[in-house]
């Protein structure tokens, strides 16, 4: 059953990042492989187990993805009332280096207060608006993709690993920003500027779609950015005063959005207030990025379930006595499979007996799991949805970007090592 099982997903994977060389799309093959890998397990399996499982994985799931649905939703209500558009004529400078460096700077810092998929959503959508040239706005997003798993790296809120260890008090807040905001700033750094030497000369603003928003007052796009982002800040703090899931903030924060824009637009005409509604958002969603991911977590669920996750976790610890090397290819492996489930079995592995709280061995694997899923577009929830969002392809990112992160991987574990041989 196992081999079968891995045959189907890395057969699925292959076919994921030929989408464009097979001709069938990405969301469509996710979800086959899902649906087959959960298949051949209820097929060889005790059929009232596998279904109990399913549902459970059904949940997690689930609260991921109505997280992404809000998020997407209130960035596309942000969007329709042309409100980045305040931000793109804030950001004066056309030099594409220099603007590179501000893109990144701000997904960094946003992605810790945030997290790291939500801030991509933001932030795509702003290079979109930003940038004209496709070539250009796909490097931008790439290194989006690295800024954002950095900058979730090294705060408790700003990934969902970093926060499984958090809340299970492996690692505490002061210990996961006083270590890995330096090497997280280090991961980010290096490829940043080799990626400098990648563009030049002066960009073009995408001025396509501004018109769209004719109808919003200048008043009423400065409202609604304002109200949009500090809903997206307030989620975490939600998160931790209620310790209900993320998702439940978002769609607290989407409703407190929906009645203030029924409000603000109740004397509009109806072809006005549709064109600035929620239920305008919501259709202009990108679904098949939901579909995706739902996909892709389904047959990463299998994988673990069916214990052939904690299964390499096991032969890693086998193999790879060195620590350091241990969680570093821990990182790497995040990059093929979703980092969730390889941080779930380390934890199940690793009792805290043998590794303490804000032990070295817990902070790393923060920092891999995090920064290690920038290795592949499909590594990390980031990835995918900047994949759906601008349609980059595998193949591109490969070989584009994956070197970029792997550059600033090993030099975010090097600076973490050479830090701790400080203390």
């Amino acid at each position: 059953m196992e081999i079968v099982i891995i045959i189907i997903f890395i057969v699925g994977y292959v076919l994921i990042t030929l989408e464009h060389s097979v001709g069938i799309n990405k969301t469509a093959t996710a979800l086959v492989t899902g649906v087959l890998c959960w298949t051949v397990y209820i097929l060889n399996s005790e059929p009232h187990t596998v279904t109990d499982q399913l549902l459970e994985q059904l949940g997690e799931i689930s609260g991921i993805l109505f997280f992404l649905m809000g998020a997407m939703t209130i960035v596309e209500l942000i969007d329709s009332h042309n409100a980045f558009d305040i931000i793109n004529k804030a950001i004066a400078t056309r030099n594409r280096r220099i603007l590179l460096w501000i893109v990144c700077a701000l997904t960094f810092f946003l992605s810790a207060v945030l997290d790291n998929l939500t801030t991509t959503i933001v932030m795509v959508t702003l290079c979109q608006k930003l940038i004209r040239n496709m070539n250009f706005r796909m490097i931008f997003i790439g290194m989006i993709i690295i800024a954002a798993n950095s900058g979730g790296a090294w705060s408790p809120i700003g990934d969902v690993t970093t926060t499984m260890l958090w809340i299970s008090g492996r690692i505490s807040t002061t210990a996961i920003i006083a270590s890995l905001f330096l090497p997280s700033l280090v991961s980010l750094i290096v490829p940043l500027t080799v990626a400098t030497l990648m563009i030049n000369g002066e960009t073009e603003k995408n001025t396509e779609g501004f018109e769209q928003a004719a109808t919003a007052s200048s008043k009423e796009q400065k409202l609604i950015l304002l109200v949009g982002l500090l809903v997206l800040v307030l989620v975490p703090v939600f998160k931790t005063v209620t310790h209900l899931p993320p998702f439940m903030g978002m769609l607290l924060g989407l409703g407190t959005l929906w009645i203030i824009t029924e409000i603000l637009h109740r004397k509009k005409n109806e072809d006005q207030k549709q064109q600035l509604s929620v239920v305008n958002a919501l259709q202009r969603m990108d679904v098949p990025s939901i579909l995706f991911f739902l996909g892709i977590l389904l047959a990463v669920g299998a994988l673990q379930y069916t214990g052939l996750l904690s299964g390499l976790a096991n032969q890693l610890s086998t193999v790879i006595r060195n620590e350091k090397m241990l969680v570093g290819s821990i990182g790497i492996i995040s990059a093929i499979v979703d980092n969730v489930p390889i941080v779930a079995a380390s934890m199940a592995m690793y009792s805290m007996d043998i590794y303490t709280a804000d032990h070295s061995f817990w902070l790393l694997l923060a920092f891999c799991a995090g920064t290690g899923g920038s290795l592949l577009i499909i590594g990390s929830a980031a990835g995918v949805a900047a994949m759906g969002l601008e349609k980059i392809t595998f193949g591109w990112y490969f070989k584009k970007i994956s070197w970029l992160a792997l550059l600033g991987y090993i030099s975010g574990i090097v600076t973490f090592i050479g830090l701790e041989g400080t203390k």
